[in-house]
């Protein structure tokens, strides 16, 4: 069993920077690739970063490659979202989440979910 809990959302002008972070509890989360997905109100919730149980591998979206930063410290039993160059369509609700496997994309992929914490861009 893994508990996730992020932080760090928040109201910034466009062209700033944000670092959420997504604590867990358990002494599993080691073993497990984190990922952020974001959803915005009308949409689905969509994958924004994944990093490997080591570190590593990391992967992006498109829409964020070159200007957010996935990252853990598995000694803190946390990961981070660094999100730079922020965008209005940036805004959402971000979450973070567990998954047992690298390289998945999709939200049935995950198995464990925090609450989310909302990130607005204003223009």
């Amino acid at each position: 069993q893994v508990q996730l809990v992020e932080s760090g959302g928040g109201l910034v002008q466009a062209g700033g920077s944000l670092r959420l972070s997504c604590a867990a509890s358990g002494r599993t989360f080691s073993y497990y690739a984190m990922g952020w997905f974001r959803q915005a109100p009308g949409k689905e919730r969509e994958f924004v970063a994944q990093i490997s149980p080591s570190g590593g591998t990391t992967y992006y979206a498109e829409a964020v490659k070159g200007r957010f930063t996935i990252s853990r410290d598995n000694a803190k039993n946390t990961a981070y979202l660094q999100m730079n160059s922020l965008k209005p369509e940036d805004t959402a609700v971000y979450y973070c989440a567990a998954a047992p496997r690298l390289g998945v994309r999709v939200t049935n992929g995950y198995d464990y979910w925090g609450q989310g914490t909302q990130v607005t861009v204003s223009s």
